[in-house]
């Protein structure tokens, strides 16, 4: 994320293909994943792949930068993969319900002399606020917007074992792309702090749950062996059955109490915490040649919080595509 607000697209292509050759092998057998389910193993011992809309977030990049490099057909198949990424959510209403990446889908397929009408359909109805504008083929400049802050995870519960998430803050609410005498609103039409919300639980929370319910387990039987240990033993006189009883039972709440210690139901709040709050889009049809675009980031009066500029060239027969952050 850093290269790509940099500039640097080519370290960026480096970054992120060697994140997704990792998420791609995320579905085979994995000795850290298989280690982190264990009881004295917290989840954050296995390799970060991050949560679904972190996943997305890897494959929307790239797929910008494969259309920057005038591949919309890899660039489609990346938005296509980020949406299915998405689809595995508890509550189906919420599965693969990016709005860009159906609408990028469908332009890509325009691009390419197909039909995305299915795929802008589908756009417009994940649409949450403004609706989507239909494609425009002959647009040649493709401005890819993001602001805000994205979503930051943490863990609650009695032993941390919940995973949730706080809204990133930020001032910026739409964007504002304003060139060659047209102003062309970028609104929100992708949320990450919705994405990462909306999901339901996670087969990790089910086995984190386990781990704290072990826990608080051995924890009461180890506390409860103790006590009942000790006041036998101390009841009596001379050595008797119920000072051996009472012995056991004082050694099996320490190794109940130690066993509890060691279980670690611990939730993976590790996080791409620079990631953008909200994901926009414009296009525009502009001659060859350079030209300056600027993009004004509005707060939620609809004034300017943030104003940047961005030079770029427009070459014949072929997108040009213009990458713009508030960050």
């Amino acid at each position: 994320a850093l290269a790509m607000r940099a500039g640097r697209f080519d370290q960026a292509k480096t970054e992120l293909d060697d994140a997704l050759a990792r998420l791609g092998g995320i579905l085979g057998p994995n000795k850290d994943a298989a280690s982190a389910r264990r009881l004295f193993n917290e989840e954050a011992k296995k390799m970060f792949i991050g949560e679904p809309y972190e996943r997305v977030m890897a494959y929307y990049y790239r797929g910008i930068l494969y259309w920057m490099d005038g591949e919309p057909d890899n660039a489609r198949a990346c938005f296509r993969t980020g949406q299915l990424l998405d689809s595995d959510a508890e509550n189906k209403t919420y599965a693969g319900d990016y709005a860009l990446l159906d609408y990028l889908d469908g332009l890509a397929s325009v691009k390419l002399a197909a039909d995305g009408s299915d795929a802008l359909a589908r756009a417009q109805s994940h649409t949450r606020a403004t609706p989507l504008p239909p494609y425009a083929p002959r647009a040649n400049v493709l401005f890819f917007v993001e602001f805000g802050n994205g979503p930051l995870k943490y863990a609650t519960g009695q032993y941390r074992e919940q995973l949730r998430f706080r809204e990133g803050s930020s001032s910026a609410k739409s964007a504002v792309v304003k060139v060659a005498g047209q102003a062309l609103p970028a609104p929100a039409y992708d949320d990450l702090y919705f994405q990462a919300t909306t999901r339901g639980g996670r087969v990790m929370d089910h086995i984190l749950a386990g781990k704290a319910q072990f826990k608080a387990g051995t924890d009461s039987i180890g506390a409860a062996a103790i006590i009942s240990g000790a006041v036998l033993a101390s009841h009596q006189k001379r050595r008797s059955n119920a000072d051996e009883i009472g012995a056991g039972l004082l050694l099996f709440g320490l190794a109940s109490k130690l066993i509890s210690g060691a279980t670690n139901p611990t939730a993976d709040t590790r996080c791409w915490e620079n990631l953008p709050g909200h994901l926009s889009f414009a296009a525009a049809e502009l001659p060859p040649g350079q030209h300056t675009a600027t993009v004004e980031f509005l707060n939620a009066a609809g004034t300017p919080h943030r104003v940047k500029t961005a030079t770029f060239t427009v070459q014949p027969g072929r997108d040009t595509v213009v990458f713009l952050s508030d960050h």
